[in-house]
């Protein structure tokens, strides 16, 4: 949608300026974590079928250094960092269109929740459909619920990221007031809740902390926009890199918090804050080189190809996978022993069949993720309670999934909540936001 009096040429030229402004070092970031959870996935389930029937096992779990490895791999923290770079630059433009009259925090919340929850409309209606089609076939209970709970397990994001998009309005205005106090505060909070949830037992209390690990994480996202990373020197960021990773070693020593960063995961722990310091320093060391290789245009390629639909990717990859599995064994197709030699070098096949079939299945719902009708300028603003509405009906069955796991009743209750809080966010965002380029980085 083009603005009035803007030419076809004027668009193409302000598109290069937006690319030519915005660091394309966090479109790669994003994407490479995207294709790294694909990956890992990937290798984390091995279906295999002989005489004794269908195995499946977790070959990455089983071997030695895998612990280990999730130190590395677990990069859900640099997500988060990410997304909070990409905020932070929609916040202050949301704030500058905005104007004296406007409400950015109202327009912000809503443009963000209906980009992020757009994408998992058309999957949850597919969701709602399979597992009801399964259920009254008579699928053994135990099997459903197994492969449901494999697909649901990535949806846990939608939740965890919308609740920190809600909060970006207040989370700014702490950082543009008291920066350090505020990242401090949130450490010491998510402290202070596991030391509940641990003294209790009562895992549930964990969940509190979806807000202050992952508000910490983006809180130093926004301090990648201030520019404060690229303003310390390589030896300084190197050691707060290694003080992070070296204060893991007696965290996750004691027996309160789990060596795996995946078990750390959900409910998210105080871990993942210094995991997410240490992850945020090191691309800082590597940001030149990384800077380099996005001036090349096979690396824009590749990144914009796999970008723009990156939260169809997320969405869709383990579905797609667990089908793809099930239609070889349909077939016939010889699968190799999960964790043997054979089984690790199909691997990489597997992991860009996997892409392609996404990238497929992107094109598919691209008409989902189309703009909605919106506010025209000057109509009536709808109250902030039509923008709670919708929250409540896109990020509740996302919480409902991450805590229940994915169920017939709870994929049905997705597939009309979503669509519903899609249609309500979008009915409370102007027409001139619609119409303003927004960065892939942004559309996180």
């Amino acid at each position: 949608m083009q603005q009035a009096g803007a030419t076809p040429a004027n668009t193409a030229q302000d598109a290069r300026g937006t690319i030519a402004q915005r660091d394309l070092v966090v479109d790669l970031i994003r994407t490479a974590c995207v294709v790294l959870v694909v990956v890992v996935h990937v290798t984390m389930v091995g279906v295999g079928s002989g005489a004794s029937g269908i195995r499946v096992t977790s070959p990455l779990q089983e071997l030695p250094w895998n612990v280990g490895a999730t130190w590395v791999g677990q990069v859900m923290p640099l997500f988060f960092v990410v997304g909070g770079f990409a905020s932070a630059v929609g916040w202050r433009s949301t704030v500058a269109r905005a104007g004296h009259g406007g409400d950015p925090a109202r327009d912000f919340i809503a443009t963000r929740l209906v980009r992020l929850f757009r994408p998992a409309v058309p999957l949850f209606v597919v969701l709602a459909v399979g597992l009801g089609i399964a259920t009254a076939v008579g699928t053994p209970a135990d099997l459903l619920g197994e492969l449901a709970f494999g697909i649901g397990s990535p949806l846990w994001f939608l939740a965890a990221y919308g609740i920190t998009q809600c909060c970006v309005p207040v989370m700014a205005r702490l950082h543009a007031r008291a920066p350090w106090r505020t990242l401090l505060a949130l450490l010491l909070l998510a402290a202070a809740i596991d030391s509940v949830r641990l003294a209790s037992g009562i895992v549930e209390v964990g969940l509190l902390n979806l807000g202050p690990v992952w508000l910490f994480a983006q809180q130093l996202g926004f301090l990648w926009v201030d520019g404060w990373f690229a303003r310390r020197s390589r030896l300084l960021l190197l050691g707060i890199a290694g003080l992070a990773y070296a204060l893991l070693v007696p965290l996750t020593s004691v027996g309160l918090w789990a060596p795996d960063m995946l078990q750390d995961l959900n409910p998210p722990m105080l871990p993942l804050a210094f995991l997410a310091v240490g992850q945020a320093c090191l691309v800082q060391l590597v940001h030149a080189p990384l800077t380099r290789l996005m001036a090349t245009r096979p690396a824009q390629a590749v990144v914009f190809l796999l970008g723009r639909d990156g939260m169809t990717i997320y969405l869709w990859h383990l579905p797609l996978f667990i089908l793809l599995n099930g239609v070889g064994l349909l077939v016939g197709l010889p699968f190799p022993s999960p964790g043997s030699g054979v089984w690790w070098a199909t691997r990489p096949v597997a992991v860009v069949v996997l892409l392609a079939a996404t990238l497929g299945v992107a094109r598919l719902v691209r008409r989902a993720d189309r703009p909605l009708p919106r506010l025209t300028p000057g109509s009536d603003r709808p109250a902030w309670s039509m923008l709670a509405a919708g929250a409540v009906c896109t990020i509740g069955p996302a919480f409902a999934v991450m805590q229940l796991h994915l169920s017939f009743p709870l994929a049905l209750v997705g597939a009309v909540a979503i669509p519903l809080g899609v249609w309500l966010l979008a009915r409370t965002v102007p027409a001139e936001e619609a119409a303003t380029p927004v960065p892939s980085a942004g559309r996180m």
